[in-house]
């Protein structure tokens, strides 16, 4: 009798699935092990075994348990059969997608895979968990950022492993200092379990008390004390972040909760806390450049890089760090505070730093697929990153959301919008996710979606930028001409007013207002808000000036020709042969990068109606 495959696998068998269930292609393994793509694959086809050495590497990045390592090389080898590894199945990460490369398409085809191969979408029976922030029991309020980063350290940890659905730190700490009890947390973070704790920092001492709640069945699942020396405090975070995940055992791998030592838990964490630093000094360094640079004005991102700048020098292998200097340099530029060109390229060499000390993190991908899209305009190495970011990371709001401009830029709008549903569910009490969502929505043509997006953003965040002229232009498609009028007014660009009160004007057949405005942006916005002028051209019909307006956006780099394809308001242009060659000249067209623009240290000014960073 034959012995089925799931019980008593071949090598290559494991490899493949293993390699797949890692998010790996065969390039990307081979490059990593430093074999040829052509011996990895006869490998997997059990044609011929890697020699001992291949094996150990192998081990290593297939993150093969220590206590396992001898059999696994074993295995490997053909030296004697075993049974199965105790990693086989594989771990539950995501399903194998149907290519070869889940962040590419059809071989030869030009085409890409649909995003949704990268993720697992989210399901009544997904476990589920928010990370409040830690109660400060310190006198000292100057501890509150240490007990805020504690918290916010586990989420990007959770957040990373495969299966588990975790609330974004926006929305997990929108209760902090707030009195409510569990069960309403949970239900407004839609989640079924929660950490919550407390942190008393005293000199170099710390004593911190976590607890892992089963809000449902109100079941404290896990709790623990830790008094520990400061340097110990990654220690601590990754014991707590384990001891979650092994009380998940029954719904991550399929076994009862248990807190015993269990290879594939850690396995799970490994992947989860790639790019981290061991240096307590480097990792306090990073938090704090982190909280500035979040800030977003002039001096705390200034104040924020230069504390970043202090964690590499403290260790120069902290991947994290330097992918938080490559975002941060990246917003300095894109908000006109440094010079664009020299800190885009601090961005983009930050970023490869980043990749070259860990190829699988996900925000070292995000921040160089940000770069390629905002500054390179090269769609199809920005697609490349962004799915790459993706599948290793689809439980990160922020990765989520760019990734679902980009698939809107590319005119793939199911996709797009599908993404920013994804994001709302990760982080359903942050205004960015839900405003996110009702500009996507809009470019597809989901009128109410959009609209009761818009008004979810709005109530969070009345100031959010923008959202009162996506609300006006939403309103105008509604027929709501008074209702967009006021939108518009409450709008705080100034660009993007005057561009509502023309659209207004038009709506309402005032002929002479209309075009008394549109002649006003021309005026005041020929420089930084050529798009802008485009769109309105378009939608009064006046097609030809619509074109010269369109180049001229594309010339000067202006960041809403990025978004041609995917805003309604150029539809007029569409069915113009002179709409195809604009498209090629963006690169749109064979995802090449934009052809014959301006270089970017010529721009004169550059308005950020529909981009940011978040």
């Amino acid at each position: 009798m034959t012995s089925s495959p799931s019980s008593t696998p071949t090598f290559g068998r494991w490899l493949r699935q293993r390699r797949r269930s890692l998010g790996m292609t065969h390039a990307a393994l081979a490059e990593r092990v430093h074999c040829s793509v052509s011996a990895l694959r006869k490998i997997e086809q059990d044609v011929r075994r890697p020699s001992r050495p291949l094996a150990e590497r192998l081990a290593d990045r297939l993150d093969v348990a220590s206590d396992e390592r001898a059999r696994f090389v074993a295995f490997a080898r053909g030296e004697r059969r075993i049974g199965p590894l105790a990693s086989w199945p594989p771990l539950p990460l995501p399903p194998i997608p149907a290519t070869e490369d889940p962040a590419a398409g059809d071989e030869g085809s030009g085409r890409s895979a649909p995003w949704s191969r990268l993720y697992v979408p989210y399901g009544p029976t997904t476990p589920s968990i928010g990370v409040l922030p830690f109660a400060l029991l310190s006198a000292d309020p100057a501890d509150e950022l240490f007990a805020d980063a504690l918290a916010d350290e586990l989420v990007g940890v959770l957040s990373k492993v495969p299966g588990l659905r975790v609330a974004s730190r926006t929305s997990s700490f929108a209760f902090k200092g707030r009195s409510a009890d569990l069960a309403t947390i949970a239900r407004s973070l839609n989640v079924t379990g929660l950490v919550e704790g407390s942190v008393r920092r005293s000199g170099a001492r710390v004593r911190i008390a976590a607890k892992f709640v089963d809000v449902a069945s109100d079941t404290t699942l896990w709790s623990e004390t830790y008094d520990r020396a400061l340097s110990d405090l990654i220690d601590v975070q990754d014991d707590i972040a384990r001891s979650v995940v092994s009380g998940l055992r029954g719904t991550l791998l399929g076994d009862p909760a248990s807190r015993a030592a269990d290879p594939r838990v850690d396995a799970l964490l490994r992947a989860a806390t790639r790019g981290r630093t061991r240096s307590a000094r480097a990792h306090e360094f990073y938090l704090r450049g982190r909280f500035l640079v979040d800030r977003t004005t002039p001096e705390d991102t200034a104040a924020g890089i230069a504390l970043g700048r202090q964690a590499v020098e403290t260790d120069p292998d902290y991947a994290l760090a330097w992918a938080g200097l490559a975002g941060a340099y990246a917003s300095q530029a894109a908000w006109g505070w440094a010079p664009l060109d020299p800190t885009f390229e601090l961005a983009r060499q930050a970023a490869e730093r980043a990749l070259a000390i860990e190829p699988d993190l996900p925000e070292a991908h995000a921040e160089l697929a940000w770069i390629r899209m905002t500054y390179d305009w090269d769609w199809h190495g920005a697609e490349q990153s962004y799915r790459r970011a993706l599948l290793l990371g689809s439980g990160d709001r922020s990765i989520v959301v760019g990734a679902s401009l980009l698939a809107d830029n590319l005119g793939q709008s199911a996709d797009a919008v599908a993404l920013a549903r994804r994001a709302v569910a990760l982080d359903p009490m942050c205004w960015i996710a839900h405003g996110n969502l009702a500009l996507r929505a809009f470019n597809a043509g989901l009128i109410d979606e959009a609209a009761r997006a818009a008004a979810a953003a709005l109530a969070i965040q009345p100031r959010g930028g923008l959202l009162h002229w996506l609300i006006g232009t939403i309103d105008l498609a509604q027929g709501r001409v008074d209702a967009a009028r006021d939108a518009f007014e409450r709008e705080a660009h100034e660009r993007l007013r005057l561009q509502g009160r023309a659209l207004v004007a038009h709506a309402a057949g005032d002929r002479h207002g209309a075009r008394r405005l549109l002649d006003e942006l021309i005026a005041t916005g020929a420089d930084d808000s050529a798009f802008q002028i485009a769109e309105v051209l378009a939608v009064r019909g006046e097609v030809d000036e619509a074109f010269e307006w369109l180049e001229r956006s594309r010339v000067q780099r202006d960041p809403g020709a990025s978004q041609a394809q995917a805003g309604p308001l150029l539809t007029a242009l569409h069915g113009d042969p002179r709409w195809g060659e604009f498209l090629s000249r963006m690169g749109f067209r064979g995802r090449g990068p934009a052809r014959d623009a301006a270089p970017a240290r010529s721009r004169p000014g550059r308005s950020r109606a529909k981009t940011s960073r978040t």
